[in-house]
């Protein structure tokens, strides 16, 4: 039976633990995690205390772009199992009180899916073209795509193909990989089709959908330019033709009032990755998505000033619209926590602060598997590179497979306890020493990284019927980020170099380095964060 507080829903101030499944645990031996792989480890996740499992894509796929190419939304790869293996999980998810969060990938399909092989085809404005972005060829500038735009993966986001019927070429879109031309959601067959796959899988049984990319869908009618800065000004990435248009606020109302019509708390989370709070915070009324990743955390300088401003903008924007942020730290398209920091004991110290400030704040949060253990960016072999950004950007970008390193289970060499005796080498390389950092030495270790998160999800879920959604910041000098929680519980952060002291605290509940006993003041150490009862 999954869990649930009386009068408030899952998804409002949960706690979700993503897993790439390509590289949770692998069941039959063939270096790939698999959907029965994440079945037999889900008591980890059970005892780590989350609310909910997160499965990135498992559908038939090429595997360009790790999954997120999707020939079909209603199956599951051989890769990863059948939908008799994604039905067992969610039944044994459900029997130790976990929910199930599947991902939704709306923006683009995989070239083999069957609407585009149709779509290559068929002849220029036919209704098979019309499900996907396609633009005539400028006579007078064959080689000149329709627009500026980039794709995400390095070069322009336009490719070029014949017509089937000897007539004039045509441009398609894909702001990712060539491999994942984006759908046209203009065109009525597209949001029918994907309002089916919603209902399918919730029918299916899962507890809700994460929606990949779902500020993209739309784009600018007339395909105006996008000018400079296309993806390295990020934080104004709202203003571009291919993100945040207007038509997506009407799609999600109706998928809302569909979603809430059926039984039970289901849930539609959206990848939102906007960086004006206000603009990202109207994803979130209440007849739109129930929860909105925010990223700006991920993103955040390690200052206390920053870090004040950034959760305090979001925190007040969220407000406005009665809703409350879904935080995240990590996840599968970002650099470790760890490294991000600095790497080594400094970076581990504050990636340990930084998961109790986000465990602290009021809304929800997304654990990134393997942020438990404090696994660090692994560097890898140029040959062992399988991100499409690493060829896509003339092999000058790395991309993202440093952090999709299959994790550590057991202190054995091997494959540490990701696939079973004898199997085939694991699909990226785990690195040397892999296995000091595994389940097994940290499950044994009451002062590791994973008994800090087991530690703060259960005192969390403890403390939350007496922690106000909102927070009073406190003042304590410029390195030091304090806030309390209604008449709750209190968290502060020293970001500092050297220790600081924190006045008014009567009793420490939980700290991410050792602190002295407080008798209503504390000496809290460069790097660490502390849980207390305010005096």
């Amino acid at each position: 039976m999954t869990r649930s507080t009386p009068g408030r829903p899952w998804w409002r101030g949960g706690v979700c633990y993503q897993v790439y499944v390509r590289s949770f645990a692998d069941s039959n031996g063939d270096g790939t995690g698999d959907l029965p792989g994440v079945t037999a480890r889900l008591p980890h996740l059970a005892s780590l205390g989350v609310d909910a499992v997160w499965l990135t894509p498992f559908y038939p796929s090429p595997m360009v772009d790790g999954g997120y190419d999707i020939v079909d939304h209603r199956d599951v790869d051989p890769l990863f199992g059948s939908l008799a293996d994604l039905d067992a999980l969610v039944a044994e998810a459900h029997r130790l009180g976990l929910r199930v969060v599947c991902d939704l990938v709306p923006n683009h399909t995989s070239d083999r899916h069957p609407w585009f092989r149709a779509a290559l085809a068929a002849p220029p404005s036919s209704a098979a073209r019309r499900r996907y972005v396609f633009h005539p060829v400028d006579k007078d500038h064959p080689d000149r795509p329709p627009n500026d735009w980039r794709s995400a993966f390095g070069g322009s986001a336009w490719r070029r193909v014949p017509s089937p019927d000897g007539g004039p070429d045509e441009w398609y879109l894909h702001l990712f990989s060539p491999e994942q031309p984006d759908l046209n959601w203009d065109d009525p067959q597209v949001p029918a089709e994907y309002a089916d796959i919603v209902r399918w899988w919730l029918d299916r049984g899962v507890d809700g959908l994460r929606i990949d990319m779902a500020h993209a869908l739309f784009k600018h009618p007339d395909l105006v330019d996008a000018g400079a800065g296309q993806h390295t000004e990020f934080r104004r990435n709202h203003l571009m033709p291919f993100f945040d248009q207007a038509p997506l606020h009407t799609l999600y109302r109706q998928w809302r009032a569909m979603v809430d019509a059926m039984p039970g708390e289901r849930a539609l989370i959206g990848e939102v990755c906007l960086f004006d709070a206000d603009r990202q915070a109207r994803y979130v009324r209440p007849d739109e998505l129930h929860q909105a990743f925010t990223f700006e955390l991920l993103e955040c300088d390690w200052s206390a000033p920053a870090l004040r401003d950034t959760i305090g903008r979001t925190l007040e924007a969220y407000r406005r619209v009665g809703a409350l942020p879904a935080w995240v730290l990590n996840s599968h398209d970002a650099v470790r926590t760890l490294t991000r920091y600095g790497g080594g004991e400094r970076g581990l110290r504050r990636a340990r602060a930084a998961a109790l400030l986000m465990l602290a704040l009021p809304g929800a949060a997304y654990v990134y598997q393997g942020e438990e253990l404090g696994l660090p960016q692994v560097d890898l072999p140029d040959e062992a590179l399988r991100d499409p950004l690493w060829e896509r950007s003339g092999r000058t970008l790395r991309g993202r497979d440093g952090s999709r390193v299959p994790i550590p289970w057991t202190v054995d060499d091997g494959t540490y306890g990701f696939s079973p005796d004898g199997a085939d080498p694991p699909w990226l390389p785990q690195p040397d020493g892999w296995g000091a950092l595994s389940v097994q030495r940290q499950t044994a270790d009451p002062e590791s990284t994973l008994a800090l998160y087991r530690s703060a999800i259960r005192l969390r879920r403890a403390l939350s019927d007496g922690a106000a959604d909102e927070l009073t910041w406190w003042d304590t000098g410029s390195d030091v980020l304090a806030f309390r929680r209604g008449d709750g519980f209190g968290c502060a952060v020293n970001v500092g170099d050297r220790a600081a002291p924190l006045t008014g605290v009567d009793r420490v509940l939980l700290a991410s380095a050792p602190v002295p006993p407080a008798c209503r003041s504390l000496l809290l150490p460069p790097d660490a964060a502390v849980w207390f009862v305010p005096a």
